[in-house]
């Protein structure tokens, strides 16, 4: 019924936003059908990562899952910088990693625990995940912040493009770490029967999907980041709640999705990877690579957050490695989750 309802969305919602963008329909109706119509794409990105992760298993799946959701979210920051639209970009950072983190596994962990009493998943992911969720967010977003007090504005970006290159790299050396070196070390602890499922599509049919709702994406979200304007100047939203809020929920669509799918499923493994591979992810290659792309617009953009998106990130973080580091999850872990993230929603809403 969703997959339905996803097509006919797609079919009218691509031309529709090709018309709107050809005789300039006013933003508030563009905004929405914009938002609708990348939700849609990201669910067509979902189903065909699942079926690449049905045949490559679930750590490459969940690294497909979260690369191809996260490529939403990277093209949207890109024509949000060309914009000039700093503030919006690190605050759709900022809520990529919430969403993940609180929203997005606190929904598997709860949709998954209404089924079933107690869900596993690997606990060497969890001590990987925990190291790393501690290095990005802790360590190289908050040292720039410190250090920009004492800093001019070009000396912080040197600095910003310093740490960018060093996050990079070590996202780089751990996914050789994790899927070469010591690949036996992360298979499933458990060692469960996985029952034997068909993909969907092909492996071909779901990579010319992907491509073909990659490109899509692409142009819609050149059109929805002209609608940030009008759109906080209509609803009195501010830079700050649209980034966090709209724009990390709209670009996170896909892992949104398939992590509760997957976790409906009792594929905690996967649902895992989806939701905290794609925070590392965020923070490790996505963000440093808009630093460095940055650097061919107008105005360069510093990895410097504010004290209040800094604060929820690494409250965030700290919630999730507590809840995470046993290896099991339930319902009521996903509830303290997902109230957190509407906590943390209504302080960026009335800031």
């Amino acid at each position: 019924m969703l997959n339905r309802l996803f097509s006919i969305m797609i079919f009218f919602g691509i031309p529709l936003v090709v018309v709107g963008a050809i005789f300039h329909w006013s933003d508030i109706p563009m905004f929405f059908l914009c938002c609708i119509t990348i939700i849609a794409l990201a669910g067509y990105i979902g189903r065909a990562t699942e079926s690449l992760a049905i045949v490559s298993g679930p750590r490459v799946g969940g690294l497909l899952n979260a690369t191809f959701g996260n490529a939403v979210e990277l093209l949207i920051s890109i024509f949000t910088l060309k914009a000039g639209m700093i503030g919006i970009v690190l605050a759709s950072l900022t809520g990529s990693v919430l969403g993940n983190l609180l929203l997005v596994l606190g929904l598997s962990f709860f949709a998954g625990g209404v089924k079933y009493k107690r869900q596993n998943f690997s606990i060497h992911d969890a001590k990987y995940n925990s190291g790393l969720l501690i290095f990005a967010v802790i360590v190289a977003f908050v040292i720039p912040e410190i250090f920009s007090m004492s800093m001019d504005h070009a000396k912080t970006l040197s600095l910003s493009i310093g740490i960018a290159l060093i996050l990079i790299a070590l996202y780089m050396a751990g996914l050789f770490f994790k899927l070469v070196t010591h690949r036996g070390v992360f298979a499933s602890a458990e060692q469960r029967e996985e029952e034997i499922e068909t993909p969907e599509w092909t492996k071909g049919k779901s990579m010319l999907i992907l491509l073909l709702a990659t490109v899509a994406v692409a142009f819609v979200s050149e059109q929805l980041v002209h609608t940030f304007e009008t759109l906080g100047e209509q609803f009195g939203w501010t830079e700050l709640f649209i980034g966090v809020i709209i724009v990390a929920i709209v670009g996170n669509a896909a892992e949104h999705a398939s992590a509760v799918a997957m976790a409906l499923k009792n594929k905690m493994d996967i649902a895992v990877e989806i939701a905290v591979g794609s925070t590392l992810q965020v923070a490790m290659f996505v963000t440093p690579v808009l630093v460095l792309i940055s650097l061919l617009m107008v105005e360069p953009m510093a990895l410097v957050f504010t004290v209040p998106e800094l604060v929820a990130m690494i409250t965030a973080t700290l919630l999730v490695i507590n809840l995470c580091n046993d290896g099991e999850s339930n319902w009521f872990e996903g509830l303290i989750l997902f109230a957190a993230y509407v906590i943390i929603g209504i302080g960026f809403f009335l800031l």
